[in-house]
Order: C-alpha cells, then sequence, then structure tokens
C-alpha cells in the first residue's frame, strides 16, 4: 500500500532519476497505418498528446478512428527524466505520462472527433490512477500544440464535466498542458495490441456521452508538427515483472 501511494505522487526534479542522453531505441515504422513513426508528416498534420491510464488500449483507440490519423505512438512525457526506460517510469520516479502520440490531418478529421475519443475512453475522475492501474503514468492528461487546440481541450472538459456531475461522477482531474517533450517508448510497446491482439486492455469509459460536434476541422490553429463503466475490472500484472524486464512482448 505504501508503494502504490509513493506512486501516485510526483517527483520533483531533484529526486526524478537521471535518465540519459541517448532516444531509447523504438520501432521506424507503424504496424498498422504503415507509416513512419518520426515523420516526415503530411504538410498542414498537426500533432496532440493524450495521457488516459495504460497506452497499449489508449493507441488503438485512435489508430481505428481511420482516415485522418497518419500516425499513432506511445511514449512518456510529462515528467523530469530524459529519454526514460518504461521501467523507470514503472518506479513512479520519472514523473512521467503513458501517453499516445496522434498525428492527424484537421482537414479529414477534426480536433473535437479526437477529443470525443479521449473523453469517452476513459474515466477521468480517477486523479493518478485508471482503475486497477495506479500511479502517476496513468493519470488523465491533454498535452496541446496550438492555442486553438488548448481553448478547444478546455472547452470540452467543461461540458463533460456538467454530463459527468448529472451522473453522479466527480470532478475532472484531466490535466490540460502546452505539449512538453515526448520521448518515444520503447519497439515493444509501439502497437501492441496489434501485435498481441489478446494482450491486456484495462481501458473502460463511464457510459456518458461527451457532447462536442465530430464534424468539419475546427481547432485547426498553426501547424503543430514541429518539435518532439470505470474501467476493466481485470487487473495487469504488477508493472517492471520479470518480462518487462527482459523486453519480453507477452503480456504486461
Amino acid at each position: 500500500m505504501l508503494f502504490r501511494s509513493a506512486k501516485s505522487r510526483m517527483p520533483s526534479p531533484e529526486t526524478a532519476l537521471p535518465g540519459r542522453s541517448d532516444p531509447i531505441p523504438t520501432t521506424e515504422d507503424h504496424a498498422v497505418l504503415h507509416h513512419p513513426l518520426k515523420g516526415p508528416y503530411p504538410e498542414g498534420a498537426q500533432k496532440v498528446l493524450f495521457g488516459m491510464g495504460c497506452f497499449w488500449g489508449a493507441e488503438r483507440k485512435f489508430w481505428s478512428l481511420g482516415d485522418g490519423v497518419w500516425v499513432t505512438a506511445v511514449g512518456y512525457a510529462g515528467g523530469f527524466t530524459p529519454h526514460p526506460t518504461y521501467q523507470e517510469v514503472c518506479t513512479g520516479q520519472t514523473g512521467h505520462n503513458e501517453v499516445v502520440l496522434v498525428v492527424y490531418e484537421p482537414d479529414r478529421i477534426s480536433f473535437e472527433a479526437l477529443l470525443k475519443t479521449f473523453w469517452e475512453s476513459h474515466d477521468p475522475t480517477q486523479g493518478m490512477r485508471q482503475g486497477n492501474d495506479v500511479g502517476t503514468q496513468y493519470r488523465s492528461g491533454i498535452y496541446t500544440f496550438t492555442d486553438a487546440q488548448r481553448a478547444a481541450a478546455e472547452g470540452s472538459k467543461a461540458a463533460y464535466q456538467k454530463q459527468l456531475a448529472a451522473r453522479g461522477y466527480g470532478t475532472i482531474t484531466t490535466e490540460i498542458l502546452p505539449a512538453p517533450e515526448f520521448y518515444f517508448a520503447e519497439d515493444y510497446h509501439q502497437q501492441y495490441l496489434e501485435k498481441v491482439p489478446g494482450g491486456y486492455c484495462g481501458l473502460g469509459g463511464t457510459g456518458v456521452a461527451c457532447p462536442m460536434p465530430t464534424g468539419g476541422a475546427s481547432a485547426k490553429g498553426s501547424s503543430g508538427t514541429g518539435g518532439g463503466g470505470a474501467g476493466s475490472s481485470r487487473r495487469r500484472p504488477r508493472c517492471c515483472s520479470r518480462w518487462a524486464l527482459s523486453g519480453s512482448a507477452a503480456g504486461r
């Protein structure tokens, strides 16, 4: 219990793990969309980062949206440790969140459609957890690259809060911040549920619809391609178990 509690507290920059100067190796191309994870991206494409619990299931939610989503990738953001490993993130001593990078074409899919998927696919009222997954790496977050994205995210949060409150849910704890540096996760995490179809997915929405438009291409802003229910009842094995330390992708 004390370990779980410690993992739910953000470290300070002084106490965070030191990390490293070199990036962690990852895969080159998306296993489903067949585009390069690190670009180049189409002209006019934009980026956004979403944190909503275990990034395996979260990534599948967005690559499944089809046309308009150019590529997705999982990684770490929002903490202090440069180029962290998955095992380091699992300690709670990096401050990073498990996030999904979504590169999308706003003329083909609206930012509001992405927001609707985000809100309806998890419970954003749970603080430093998502279902059975507990720790700072499972917090709810939207990390934006443009002012227009941030305004749309804040507006959707206010609208969804009203709907959740009417159904007896508490206050949304989702953080909405300018996008920090994004660190790509290891190759075995990328598109994990495509590689392991029966793998763990702990996402479970509240069942409350998010009242926002999904058509059009609003929240375009300037190009953002520069720079870097209430959950499943199925328990995931503890992070950084033996399989993870060996780099296996057979389970989590």
